[in-house]
């Protein structure tokens, strides 16, 4: 196994587990994942933000959108690691319920890491509609928490 499929085989399995867990509501997996030390960014399908003092408080509103996760894949499309930088190019599949209603729906994503005391954590996430059905699916709940 080289170090691309080294990084892949350690994160991907987190990855999917943070968004099963923020589909139930659970912002555990997430919050463990993610980096507090600048610079962080995130270009989420519904909230960006920079900083920590940004960013902890869009997935805390996003966590309360969420009423249970259907199941998560993670077609990876890309991965890779270098040093102490590494990022995972992939399709996000979800099955959840967004207030009352059930939404399936994909996410073009981007997630970049930084080895921090010998662990992965993710300093950048860029997610957006795959296709215009996920934008469907997405589009009323983003309103309402979009906005502050």
């Amino acid at each position: 196994m080289d170090d691309a499929d080294a990084f892949a085989a350690e994160v991907v399995p987190l990855l999917r587990q943070e968004v099963a867990a923020l589909h139930r509501g659970d912002l555990g997996p997430r919050l463990a994942l993610w980096s507090r030390a600048d610079p962080i960014t995130l270009f989420g399908a519904w909230l960006t933000g920079r900083g920590w003092s940004e960013i902890g408080p869009a997935f805390h509103r996003l966590a309360a959108t969420f009423r249970g996760s259907g199941g998560v894949e993670y077609e990876v499309l890309s991965a890779g690691a270098s040093g102490e930088l590494g990022y995972v190019v992939g399709i996000e599949r979800s099955t959840t319920v967004i207030g009352e209603r059930e939404a399936t729906y994909a996410l073009r994503v981007t997630t970049l890491f930084r080895r921090e005391d010998g662990a992965w954590k993710v300093i950048h996430r860029h997610a957006d509609p795959f296709e215009p059905a996920a934008a469907e699916a997405l589009g009323p709940a983003a309103g309402s928490i979009a906005d502050p």
